[in-house]
């Protein structure tokens, strides 16, 4: 199925591992011209380049810390023109209200909740102006099923999800589309470290992460790309009437008995 993504610029936030890196992937096996944001440039540099060695699409780089306002600014003043938006940079630490400090909080939210507020009211500006474009908000299922160990990721997703339904019902009046994405446990870098600290919490033993992951919907994790795949459709052309909506992808997670 072709998406009609060729030659379409996406930037891709949080892109040097993880889902990130699977939707920069993904885009450049349809022909988009991809931009890969992170802060770690050298495992950005190597991520880029097993992606271009695989697909045609050009791939560009840019190390930027989007918890700063000038870096968000400064990324969006060099690929105005970009047609679409993944914001997916955010790692919000696990744990409950009185084990994080405030500065904790505050660091976390800069990243991932201000993060995406900028970038998205930096790009739907210039998206207005042109009249198309869409923006992609990569959020999690802790928005949606929040709970006390992971109180500060949970509270930004839930405000990211209220941001996206707001914005996005909007937007449409102008021809940009803004809809999110709720992963639910998805095998990543961060799954582990966040069952780690539960273990921690849990057992007093992080080895015992795994522990953390069990009875999960169909008995596995999921596949960034399954995350990355959904994105580049509800992206697409193909799938142009969603806006302002928030897709759970969590195996059913949410309605399990």
């Amino acid at each position: 199925m072709d998406l009609g993504l060729a030659g379409k610029k996406v930037i891709v936030t949080g892109a040097s591992k993880g889902i990130g890196r699977a939707c920069a992937e993904v885009f450049a096996a349809e022909g988009a011209h991809v931009v890969m944001v992170s802060r770690d440039a050298t495992r950005l540099k190597a991520a880029a380049a097993e992606i271009q060695a695989r697909h045609q699409g050009p791939v560009e780089i840019t190390s930027a810390d989007l918890s700063r306002p000038a870096d968000r600014e400064a990324l969006w003043a060099n690929h105005r023109d970009a047609d679409i938006l993944v914001n997916n940079a955010g790692a919000i630490p696990a744990g409950g209200l009185l084990d994080m400090s405030m500065e904790t909080w505050e660091e976390a939210w800069a990243l991932k909740v201000m993060g995406y507020i900028h970038l998205t009211k930096l790009a739907l500006g210039g998206m207005k102006e042109r009249g198309g474009g869409v923006i992609v908000n990569i959020i999690g299922m802790a928005g949606r099923l929040p709970r006390y160990s992971y109180v500060c990721g949970g509270a930004g997703n839930a405000a990211l999800m209220a941001f996206t339904g707001a914005v996005g019902g909007k937007s449409q009046e102008w021809g940009v589309r803004v809809f999110a994405i709720n992963p639910a446990a998805t095998r990543t870098d961060r799954i582990i470290s966040l069952s780690k600290k539960r273990a921690l919490d849990a057992f007093g033993d992080e080895s015992r992460w795994e522990e953390m992951l069990t009875d999960l919907p169909l008995g596995r994790l999921i596949d960034p790309k399954e995350i990355a795949n959904a994105a580049a459709f509800l992206a697409s052309p193909a799938c142009g009437y969603v806006s302002g909506a928030t897709l759970d992808i969590d195996g059913g997670l949410a309605f399990k008995g």
